[in-house]
């Protein structure tokens, strides 16, 4: 049998069968290259999704981790848990043993994960993400603003009009490892990335139209507004017909208007749930629905995947008004003003 062709057949297996059969293979090879001790420094690592055991020790040699990928796949053969080594960022050393670069991979310790909740905003991302990966307040912030055509976005979300953050609603609320050393745009694409997976995934092209929507990104908007007005994910098909209702050309009780808090929240870049009337009034920002008719320029958050299939599939009952009664977790639903205006009493009565 062809060594080489030996090897490269090996190599395509799936990562647990490479790392065992790996380590059989380059056994009887001789004396393996491998430095001694835990290492020293710090280097980040980014192992691909369904990478297996030899291309993770091919990434490590060529980072200086490890001093040969066969060190690396003998160790990984020879750990109980060594097939469990899953995709993500981790924070290495440089010169590590085989075995101490194993256990540092499989420990807590070596991973960096960031969990955003569904409807966080850019603004708490970035300042996440500098906190993470120690970096001056405000840098991935600048890095979003300056790079912002180059991270994925696809092309119906570009160009569009007075957008205050051209990737708000393009950070999927979800789980991104990432360790000191990693450039912040590293982990923006890879938000972006999923967000493009995710919408792919429900169907944003091509359902968007039927909605009575101009495009895809009109639907992100609604969902991202669906996700912050929505109190609990009870709610999320209920006020999403609030937001298609009140876009109605016949929508004669608001006029268009959408009269949501949390767009006004947005451009103040702050969460009041007491804002006066005269401030409201008075501001003309186009992401200000007291004053500006239809949907926000863009989206208000980043929503998640309960938001964006209430945005395709509202409910259909005649919901135009709702209250969070009591100002929390509660939020009532009216069809008439009459109706609105005792969930409006009985949200003054619980102040």
């Amino acid at each position: 049998l062809d060594d080489a062709l030996a090897f490269e057949d090996l190599a395509d297996l799936h990562a647990g069968g490479v790392t065992y059969f790996g380590y059989q293979f380059w056994q009887g090879r001789g004396e393996i290259e491998d430095f001694a001790g835990d290492g020293s420094g710090a280097v980040p690592i980014e192992v691909p999704k369904g990478a297996t055991g030899v291309q993770i020790g091919q990434i490590l040699k060529r980072e200086g981790v490890v001093k040969s990928v066969e060190a690396f796949t003998r160790a990984q053969g020879t750990n109980p848990r060594g097939t469990s080594i899953q995709e993500g960022s981790y924070l290495l050393k440089k010169e590590m043993s085989g075995k101490s670069a194993v256990d540092l991979m499989l420990s807590p310790q070596s991973r960096n994960n960031m969990i955003f909740g569904e409807g966080t905003r850019n603004s708490e991302v970035y300042k996440a993400i500098d906190k993470r990966l120690e970096l001056a307040p405000g840098t991935t912030a600048k890095v979003a603003k300056e790079q912002a055509g180059n991270l994925g976005l696809p092309a119906w979300a570009k160009g569009h009009t007075n957008v205050k953050d051209p990737l708000e609603g393009f950070l999927f609320p979800a789980s991104y490892s990432a360790a000191k050393g990693t450039k912040p745009e590293t982990v923006l694409k890879k938000m972006v990335a999923r967000a493009n997976q995710e919408y792919e995934k429900a169907g944003l092209v091509d359902k968007a139209q039927g909605l009575g929507l101009k495009g895809p990104w009109e639907l992100l908007t609604v969902a991202s507004l669906v996700q912050r007005e929505g109190k609990t994910h009870d709610d999320f098909r209920q006020m999403s017909e609030v937001v298609y209702n009140r876009l109605k050309p016949t929508n004669t009780e608001t006029n268009q208007l959408l009269q949501f808090d949390s767009a006004f929240n947005y451009l103040k870049a702050e969460s009041n749930i007491n804002i006066s009337e005269a401030e409201i009034n008075s501001n003309k920002d186009p992401y200000n629905t007291y004053t500006q008719k239809g949907l926000t320029p863009g989206p208000i958050s980043n929503p998640g995947n309960e938001a964006l299939a209430a945005a395709l599939n509202p409910t259909e009952d005649g919901w135009m008004y709702f209250v969070a009664t009591d100002g929390m977790k509660v939020t009532e639903f009216a069809k008439t003003h009459d109706d609105f205006l005792k969930l409006k009493q009985k949200f003054n009565d619980n102040s």
